[in-house]
């Protein structure tokens, strides 16, 4: 597990220290305090240390940090990513099974790190980043935009992912850890996500009908996504997974379930990192922090420059969600007394 971390100067991110990650991890907050750029900083250092060193990979870990935070946050230069008006560098730092993960690089920095530790062993699991926007329908024009063209508009969380989703299914057949989450979401789905070699695109298919990906609710694309990649291996016991609003286009009942397999998966190994805007994710959490006593579940809430963290099963943290939320209930009483 990525144990704790620390931000300086990265983008609208002044300074954020986490001095012990979960198992399941939130980040909440305003538009612009920095969500997403905080979940691709911790993806582009996780993919560094994976790619370092895998089979014959030959470029040193700066070479792939340097092209990965490129194509990730998709900047002019790289010294883009340091927080404006600040003289000092940016500086990212992360503990992973104990061992250290640094580096640092100033406002002029073009394409080349120069200041990198990596004392993080080789790594053979994989991490994936499920972005906001939806995927299945446009992964051959994301796999075509980078392969071929490569230019920008789909970052490196779309490629790694439609990648990772092209990936054939293995013989070896389900890790055992995942057997019950994997029923889980076949009940759910009451169907399978199929990839059509000849019309080149991923279908739906419930009993003997074939349904297109485009008709298919945003709800069982994202739990699709999940099944395919515990059924192809690409995700094992040991992976971590970046979900950048976890709630989006969903029901709040389809919230639910999805984080119920959520920790049903972080109870197998995996660690999960999310971003998100519902009360609704809150407050399920909360009550699953409640029940559980073998998941640590810890929320990041942004407020301007500050940053807090709690462990959820210590109560919910002072936040904007929560804070409207309570607003909107005063309203309400106060409309209903009137």
């Amino acid at each position: 597990m990525i144990n704790s971390f620390e931000l300086k100067n990265f983008g609208p991110i002044q300074q954020f220290a986490c001095p012990r990650a979960s198992h399941i991890n939130v980040m909440i907050g305003g538009n612009g305090t920095g969500k997403t750029i905080f979940l691709k900083a911790l993806y582009t250092a996780m993919r560094t240390i994976e790619d370092y060193k895998r089979g014959n990979e030959p470029r040193s870990a700066s070479e792939i940090l340097s092209e990965k935070l490129y194509w990730t946050f998709e900047v002019d230069k790289i010294g883009d990513l340091v927080r404006r008006g600040s003289d000092a560098p940016l500086s990212f730092q992360l503990s992973f099974n104990g061992n250290s993960f640094f580096y640092e690089f100033g406002k002029d920095t073009t394409r080349t790190i120069n200041h990198i530790e990596n004392q993080v062993s080789p790594r053979e699991s994989n991490s994936i980043f499920l972005p906001a926007k939806e995927i299945l329908s446009l992964q051959s024009l994301i796999l075509q935009s980078r392969e071929q063209s490569k230019t920008f508009g789909f970052d490196d969380t779309y490629l790694d992912l439609a990648r990772a989703l092209r990936q054939a299914k293995t013989r070896g057949g389900d890790y055992a850890e995942f057997a019950q989450s994997r029923k889980s979401l076949k009940d759910i789905m009451s169907g399978t996500l199929e990839y059509d070699n000849l019309s080149e695109s991923w279908q739906f298919k419930k009993g003997n009908q074939k349904f297109s990906i485009g008709v298919t609710s945003e709800g069982i694309k994202k739990f699709s996504i999940i099944d395919t990649l515990l059924e192809n291996r690409y995700l094992d016991p040991n992976s971590i997974v970046f979900i950048d609003g976890i709630e989006g286009a969903l029901h709040p009942t389809a919230i639910s379930k999805f984080l119920d397999i959520v920790v049903m998966l972080a109870e197998k190994g995996i660690q999960f990192f999310m971003a998100s805007h519902s009360y609704f994710v809150i407050k399920k959490l909360f009550l699953i922090a409640q029940e559980k006593d073998d998941i640590s579940i810890s929320i990041f809430s942004a407020s301007e420059d500050n940053w807090n963290t709690a462990n959820v099963k210590e109560g919910l943290p002072d936040n904007p969600i929560i804070d409207e939320s309570i607003r909107l209930y005063q309203e309400e009483v106060r409309l209903a007394l009137e």
